[in-house]
Parts: C-alpha cells; structure tokens; sequence
C-alpha cells in the first residue's frame, strides 16, 4: 500500500509539472526499457494522424459559409470513416440529438469553449500526448486543456461521480493493454461533426504495440442509450521520435473567457 501511494504521488506530480511548465518530461535516453514487468512498454508521446476529430465518419471537404470571410483556412478537409462498421449505429433519439449538436456547431461543441474531451475524443484531437508507464499504474498526459487520467491497473475502482473524463480501468490482454472508462458525464462530445454519446457510456479501449513506433488503437462504445449496437473505431497512433520528444500545453481557458463569461464581463 504504501509503495502504491508513492507511485501514484510520484504520476500526480508528473501530471503537475507538465501543467506548471507546459511541458511533460521526456524519457530519459529515447523511449525507455522495451518491456515492464513483462508488458510492452507504451511509455512516449503518441499522436493520431487523421481527421477524426473533425468526423469520425467518412465525410468531404466542406467550407463553411458562416466563415467565408477565413477561405480555406475554416474549411472542413475530407477523410475517411474510423468507425470499423462504417457508420455509427444510432437509434432515432440519439441521431436526432446528434443532427441539433451538428446543427449548434461551432458554439455548442465542448471543444469551443475548453471543456474536457472526454475518452475516446482525447486520444484522436490535433495534439499529442504522452503515455507514462511504471510498474503499476499508467498515466496518460493531454496537451488539451491540461487533461490528465491515471489507469488503475490494480484494482477495478468505481467513480464515486460522473466527470469529463471519467473513471478509466486497465488490464493487460496479453501484450495488448484493455482499458474500460465509465461515469463520463454525458456532456463530451466525440467530435465536431455532433457525435455524441450519454452518461451510460463504457468505453473500452485497446492498445496494441504493432511496431516500436506505432500503436493500434480501438475504441468500443456500449452506449444503449444512444446506440442499437456497440460500435468500434480503430486507427493508428504514431510516435514522435524526434529526440528529447515533449508534448506542450494547450492552456485554452484564457482563448475563450470571452466565450465562458461574457455575460458577467457585459459582452454581448
């Protein structure tokens, strides 16, 4: 118990210094030891290469009218689907709120106004992210609005509330790490297109080490709900091999006070 607790301080104060300096700490040397305790060590700063924060069905460059005035740099660029079956299989309710997210979009998007994304969101945004792997536990560092989740690879532990990021459970399936998120808010939407899940959400992600520079990555949403069937998106995870790899903090709150308080700061 007491070696736990100091691991889980020693991943906490990791987790602070990469908010207090903007930065996370690289691993000394490249990318550490290949294997901990026998497991493949996902220990580096990883990103997705895709357009799945944008949509994670299959969609085409599209511009937006309402910002003609920026040409292509506010236009949508096209890309392929990420969900394994194609589409997402929503029942009526949830597509119709699906349709009003799309229709609010950029105003009602949680990533407009610096909330947290959420998992799956987290791993596929435009932003790197740094996997810490120890012993026991694994702690996943976002650029995004200075998020953070510590995987409990111990024991299976239940959120005592919902939150933006939820509780987040790990396992080993051979050499692939299982983890299962529950109590998320309902409020994180899954990307700029409206798609979007409840507070029932469990999201079970794996992540397999395919070569020592990419990740496979899957997400499972079980979201009855919302859903008349699970549903899986799955693409690759790249890893920044430059030397001395460091993510950098997107502290985004100060971008949009004007958005969060502009009825107490008299904006209209």
């Amino acid at each position: 118990m007491g070696n736990r607790f100091v691991v889980k301080a020693a991943l906490t104060s990791i987790a602070l210094a990469a908010t207090v300096s903007g930065t996370a700490v690289a691993q000394p040397g490249g990318i550490g030891p290949e294997e901990i305790n026998g497991r493949p060590n996902l220990s580096g700063v990883w990103q997705a290469m895709n357009t799945a924060n944008w949509n994670l069905e299959a969609h085409s460059a599209e511009a937006l009218d309402e910002f003609w005035e920026l040409g292509s740099l506010a236009a949508i660029p096209a890309g392929k689907s990420v969900v394994v079956e194609g589409t997402i299989p929503y029942n009526d309710e949830g597509l119709a709120q699906r349709e009003e997210n799309r229709a609010g979009w950029p105003e009602a998007d949680p990533e407009t106004v610096c909330y947290l994304p959420g998992i799956p969101r987290a791993n596929y945004m435009p932003y790197p992210f740094q996997i810490l792997q120890t012993e026991s536990d694994i702690l996943f560092v976002y650029s995004y609005a200075s998020a953070n989740r510590l995987v409990e690879m111990d024991e299976e532990l239940v959120a005592p509330v919902d939150t933006w990021m939820g509780q987040s459970n790990g396992d080993w399936d051979g050499d692939v790490l299982v983890i299962e998120t529950h109590a998320m808010n309902g409020k994180p939407w899954l990307d700029r297109a409206g798609n979007h899940m409840s507070r029932n959400a469990i999201v079970t992600e794996r992540l397999e080490l395919v070569t020592p520079d990419h990740i496979m990555y899957e997400a499972t949403i079980s979201d009855p709900t919302v859903f008349t069937d699970d549903w899986t998106i799955r693409m690759p995870l790249y890893r920044n091999i430059e030397e001395n790899a460091q993510i950098l903090e997107h502290k985004c709150v100060p971008h949009v006070e004007n958005l969060l308080y502009s009825d107490l700061i008299g904006l209209e």
